[in-house]
């Protein structure tokens, strides 16, 4: 069989997951790379052994040559960029968030429904080796009903400045960057139950924090200090048909002992932890165990959960298989973000 022709667009510092794991998939040929910096898109293109780049997308989506594509942009060109290629004919794998508004989501998804080509959302802790195991003992029964959650991903100075610090560009900021993450593994592994009600609180009270000293963090390839328009903190709650709930905070900054990040699930029949490292809680002859899977990672690990998720998108499309992280997880995905903003500038719950 024919490889899958990939091209990737946008080479900010995401798309290099992307193009590590399209240039090492066996079935995948990377043909193209684009950026509205022709010099970045070429030397990525020459880094990875694309033949093409470009520096307009409508131009790549013209290319004959590509297949499917990874949308790897600011936030707020997701649905134009996302749907432009469905109606060119492409499968697109899209990095989180799928869009900044329910609006964009519910068009995406109709560009989606009328082209009949895949779309897959880039929720990458999904497709972690260490989740993926966690996923088959949920789906197994081994912690019956899972109806509580608890999720923080904490940075005391962590925001990175530029495009994810400008609301026009990213929709928001620890939320939608983050908070994302958070959210998406719990709501999965919980079984994507319908959310009701959205309790959400905001806070702009740091700001980018460019004064700290001594102390180093990632910075976006545009960051600028003066530039800051999102919120610090955000926290949660957000309550399911079902009757389970998901407690979580994010932050860029805080004033915090240290950067911490937690996943933690709860059942009837027992518990795990994903984050920071895997733990199921269990019982057996009425005692309670932790137990500690062995695996190649403790933790999260970027390039295995990267290469995982691409692999799972090429299979999609020579398939043509639904992928786990669909549209329609996205469409879901944004009506809860939104309503943690929304609940925030009202101080009040939001009923979806």
């Amino acid at each position: 069989m024919k490889p899958i022709r990939t091209a990737v667009i946008g080479t900010g510092s995401i798309s290099d997951f992307h193009l590590k794991s399209y240039a090492r998939h066996p079935d995948a040929e990377l043909v193209a790379v684009c950026d509205l910096n022709a010099e970045r898109a070429r030397k990525k293109a020459d880094q990875f052994g694309a033949a093409k780049s470009y520096s307009d997308y409508k131009e790549l989506l013209a290319d004959p040559d590509i297949d499917a594509v990874s949308v790897c942009t600011w936030n707020n060109t997701h649905a134009e960029i996302s749907i432009a290629a469905l109606r060119a004919g492409k499968h697109v794998l899209v990095e989180k968030p799928l869009c900044t508004t329910v609006e964009e989501a519910l068009r995406i998804r109709e560009a989606v429904e009328e082209t009949g080509k895949q779309l897959m959302i880039g929720y990458v802790r999904r497709y972690d080796p260490n989740a993926r195991l966690l996923k088959e003992f949920v789906d197994k029964g081994e912690f019956g009903d899972l109806y509580y959650a608890k999720a923080s991903s904490i940075r005391r100075h962590g925001n990175p400045g530029g495009w994810f610090a400008d609301r026009s560009r990213s929709g928001g900021g620890p939320l939608i960057d983050i908070g994302v993450h958070m959210i998406d593994l719990c709501w999965y592994m919980m079984g994507k139950p319908k959310a009701v009600t959205v309790s959400g609180n905001t806070y702009r009270k740091l700001g980018n924090r460019a004064n700290i000293r001594n102390l180093s963090h990632y910075k976006a390839a545009d960051w600028d200090p003066k530039v800051n328009t999102v919120e610090d903190l955000a926290s949660a709650m957000i309550r399911f048909e079902n009757g389970a709930s998901l407690q979580v905070d994010v932050s860029f900054a805080l004033h915090a002992q240290k950067d911490e990040a937690s996943i933690k699930l709860y059942g009837d029949k027992g518990g795990f932890e994903i984050d920071p490292e895997i733990v199921i809680v269990t019982e057996k002859h009425d005692t309670i165990l932790n137990v500690t899977p062995q695996t190649d990672h403790r933790g999260f690990h970027f390039e295995a959960a990267f290469q995982s998720e691409i692999d799972h998108f090429v299979e999609c499309v020579r398939e043509g298989r639904k992928p786990i992280s669909p549209v329609e997880d996205g469409v879901e995905m944004m009506k809860i973000l939104n309503a943690v903003y929304e609940s925030a500038e009202r101080r009040e719950e939001i009923r979806l």
